[in-house]
């Protein structure tokens, strides 16, 4: 007897794999202010942009006042 082929169980990721596969949409049912859908639609990208700028601002305060101290 010959060896048999061992069958292949890898999912196929080419071009056209994802064609089948269901879209889940998700909706969420909130009422918001103004300013609460403001800030939902945008926090993605300006979450990090906030905290960014908060430590640069630290950063710039511990600066002066360390060259304050230095030359004051």
């Amino acid at each position: 007897m010959s060896k048999q082929k061992k069958k292949r169980n890898k999912a196929y990721t080419g071009a056209g794999s994802n064609a089948a596969r269901p879209q889940t949409i998700r909706i969420e049912a909130v009422q918001r202010n103004r300013a609460q859908l403001w800030w939902h639609e945008r926090k993605r990208v300006l979450k990090p942009a906030l905290i960014a700028s908060a430590v640069v601002i630290v950063v710039a305060y511990l600066l002066y006042e360390l060259l304050s101290l230095i030359f004051g």
